[in-house]
């Protein structure tokens, strides 16, 4: 019979608490699936999330920023990462998010598989959100 492996939630000191029931990130075995993450600053005790920004540069930066956090917390790196999924909201991001991703991920020695979609949804003011897929060791 074999062992079940521990399934483990991370949610960084950086981030808020999530307002539903579900985490930032989830751990089991050498598999880390960062959820999808926004343009939020650092959390502010207190203070409702807010975006770092109106801009897609600076959203896109921080939410990279903030995927970075949940992989360091479950002992991962960008390097352990095989799958980006990013989520637009406007088909004209396209171009800017490339140039973006490309200067962010310049000095990453294998790249991960990628995908964009463009879609609506998100909370008031936001532009777009990343999750990952990690596989460590």
């Amino acid at each position: 019979m074999t062992e079940k492996l521990q399934k483990t939630a991370i949610t960084p000191a950086t981030h808020t608490a999530p307002p539903a029931k579900f985490s930032h990130g989830v751990k089991k075995g050498n598999i880390l699936q960062v959820a999808g993450q926004v343009g939020f600053g650092p959390a502010v005790l207190g203070q409702a999330p807010a975006p770092v920004g109106p801009g897609l540069r600076e959203q896109t930066l921080q939410t990279l920023r903030n995927v970075q956090s949940v992989l360091e917390e479950g002992g991962a790196s960008w390097e352990d990462v095989v799958m980006v999924r990013i989520h637009l909201t406007d088909t004209g991001h396209f171009a800017e998010l490339n140039e973006i991703y490309n200067e962010f991920f310049a000095d990453l020695k294998e790249v991960p598989a990628a995908r964009t979609t463009v879609y609506v949804g998100l909370p008031a003011g936001l532009l777009i959100e990343i999750d990952a897929l990690a596989v460590l060791g």
